[in-house]
């Protein structure tokens, strides 16, 4: 029993890759920082002029293909969603994550390979409660086709559903209640993907200049072109719910309640936290108490954006 303390990290840790989109390569160094902080990009290069973007749905300029959050000044981070899924399954609530150009390294196109430093770092509890968003109703966004939603729950967790004509994809489905255990083991290293006929058009249009086989799962008709296979036997639906995990914590803090995606994807993603923060009875924040159910708490402020 007893009040769930805030996170970051206890040391700085480095690493170096190229952004999948972009074709460029940027270094990243992921800094501790105090309580209350939250999640925060700071471009260190001289482009980026020492920019903060705070990780806040509020502050997304593109989600197509990428999630990408800018200053409104037409300085911007793109590629974080990957990112910000390792930051939640982590539970890490303070953190600055520095970067010297446009993108967030792609890596493997996986959360793992931003676990494993997290994890290198060390974790830290704050002298802080932490405290997360608590579903009072339901939220649903979607065209007929595409839809994702946020529906009251006891915990987190998380279903999706896609479908793609391509037999080495096909119809996929997966529920999961997450936590830390559960991020690791299910879904941190699922990979990003895509299909060989798009490439030409996405690298005309100034995309996936950066992307392999290296770093994202390649399907070519019905074949997958990758050596070593997949890693989930469902690994494609895995990435899209790494994805909506990513998204969801730019609520800016973890969410109560189970979310689900029917051939959703960053931009509905965005638009579901729209929609939930443009109705204040569908939420409350709450207070995370260890080996109890959390209490609620009548807090309407909206979530604090220190950058």
């Amino acid at each position: 029993m007893g009040i769930v303390q805030q996170r970051t990290i206890k040391n700085a840790i480095h690493c170096r890759g190229v952004g999948l989109h972009s074709g460029i390569k940027t270094s990243l160094t992921l800094r501790p920082a105090a309580p209350d902080t939250g999640i925060v990009f700071q471009r260190i290069d001289p482009a980026g002029g020492g920019a903060l973007i705070a990780a806040d749905w509020r502050n997304v300029v593109e989600s197509s293909l990428c999630t990408t959050l800018g200053n409104g000044e037409g300085i911007s981070v793109g590629t974080v969603e990957h990112l910000m899924a390792a930051l939640a399954g982590a539970e890490i609530d303070n953190i600055v994550v520095e970067i010297d150009g446009p993108e967030i390294p792609i890596m493997d196109g996986s959360a793992a390979p931003f676990l494993f430093l997290i994890e290198c770092a060390g974790l830290a509890e704050q002298d802080a409660a932490r405290r997360a968003i608590k579903l009072l109703k339901p939220v649903t966004v979607g065209d007929g086709t595409r839809s994702a939603g946020l529906l009251p729950d006891h915990g987190f967790s998380m279903s999706f559903e896609i479908d793609f004509p391509s037999k080495a994809v096909s119809r996929q489905d997966i529920s999961l209640a997450l936590d830390s255990e559960s991020f690791k083991a299910e879904l941190a290293r699922a990979r990003t993907f895509g299909f060989l006929q798009d490439l030409d058009r996405m690298r005309a249009a100034g995309l996936a200049r950066g992307g392999s086989l290296d770093n994202a799962v390649v399907i070519s008709g019905d074949a997958i072109l990758n050596e070593g296979g997949l890693r989930y036997a469902d690994e494609f639906v895995r990435h899209k719910l790494l994805d909506a995990l990513g998204d969801l914590y730019l609520a800016g803090c973890p969410i109560i309640g189970h979310f689900y995606g029917m051939r959703s994807g960053h931009s509905l993603n965005r638009k579901l936290l729209e929609a939930l923060f443009a109705d204040p009875t569908a939420w409350c924040f709450t207070t995370l108490m260890r080996g109890a159910a959390i209490t609620e708490e009548a807090w309407r402020e909206p979530v604090r954006v220190r950058a």
